[in-house]
């Protein structure tokens, strides 16, 4: 009789031939981490497995630990199963899961995207028999436009705000967002980018690794009275409505995400501009995705798995959910 390859535990998934937790919420002896966010990697197990590009995100993001760092596509094993990483194309480092056993192979995505991104390694497709799959826009109105075009109106909003002689304040995620945004940036523009100690930390393990990005200052490196008037600062979300905010005399603010595609998120984080970028699959990418893994079985996690789950089961897979705490960063 088989056996599932990955079960679901109050520490998070679980593999029993392997004897280890993908992403676990809950501290565990050995667990496997898709990528360094931190609702999949969080302290307290006694060893990390990970990619060898996502290694010094979680060194920065969880400190000292018990790191195991395995090459993209080299098996390795754990218990009774082989198990591989592959590009996940979510952020630098981000991989899914592939776990051999003698009952099939299952793949964990973690989260990923499709869209073409400067900072990290591009998806892959993992063949399998079972396919854990992400589901955060999990609905078919979720369809992201070209990143490109998205940077260019960046850039171009940046330039109004300086003809407006105020800042232009764009709120993204720490870690991956931030990055991504000001690799795009640099096809359009060369100005230096303003960005929050939150995110220059994470600017700086980009750039140890080699990826091309715009020029950074950090708000806090500028001279005293500085009011930032026509440039673009970069700034994680907890900063909206903060005491930090008070630097800039006169300020636009926008937010890059995947929400931003529905205007009802843009008013409830009451921001003047919304930019549609987002480092999860979209509708059509799932769909797609799943089809080409050529899974007989699917397993919808984290976000919008109703309709992932109806779509599917309508086209003849047998697919269903695990009930995960992810969500978090997009």
């Amino acid at each position: 009789m088989a056996v599932d390859g990955v079960v679901q535990r109050p520490e998070g998934l679980y593999c029993p031939a392997g004897d280890f937790h993908i992403d676990p919420w809950r501290p565990v002896p050995r667990a496997v981490v898709t990528h360094g966010h931190g609702d999949h990697a969080r302290p307290g197990s006694g060893e990390y497995h990970t990619s060898v590009e996502g290694l010094p995100i979680l060194q920065w993001r969880l400190g000292e630990q018990r790191f195991v760092a395995h090459e993209a596509g080299v098996p390795f094993r754990l218990g009774r199963t082989r198990v591989s990483l592959h590009p996940a194309g979510h952020v630098l480092g981000s991989s899914q899961v592939r776990i051999e056993t003698d009952d099939g192979v299952w793949v964990v995505s973690g989260d990923y995207k499709r869209q073409p991104d400067p900072t990290c390694a591009p998806f892959e497709v993992v063949p399998c028999d079972t396919f854990v799959t992400e589901a955060t826009f999990g609905l078919p109105i979720y369809r992201w436009p070209d990143t490109a075009e998205v940077a260019r109106d960046i850039v171009a909003w940046r330039d109004e705000c300086a003809a407006e002689g105020v800042a232009a304040v764009l709120f993204c995620y720490a870690l991956g967002k931030a990055q991504r945004v000001l690799a795009e940036l640099a096809a359009f523009t060369d100005a230096p980018v303003r960005v929050h100690g939150a995110i220059a930390a994470g600017v700086g393990v980009y750039r140890a690794a080699g990826v091309r990005m715009l020029e950074t200052r950090t708000i806090d490196g500028a001279e005293r009275g500085a009011d930032f008037a026509g440039q673009l600062v970069l700034a994680p979300p907890s900063a909206a409505g903060s005491p930090w905010m008070r630097r800039f005399r006169r300020a636009q603010t926008g937010f890059a995400s995947g929400w931003m595609l529905l205007r009802g998120n843009r008013r409830r984080r009451n921001v003047d501009r919304g930019f549609v970028v987002s480092d999860h699959a979209d509708w059509p990418a799932l769909l797609r995705t799943v089809a080409q893994t050529g899974a007989s079985r699917v397993i919808a996690t984290h976000g919008n798995t109703d309709a992932l789950v109806r779509t599917l089961n309508a086209g003849g897979l047998r697919t269903e959910t695990f009930s995960t705490d992810y969500g978090g960063e997009d």
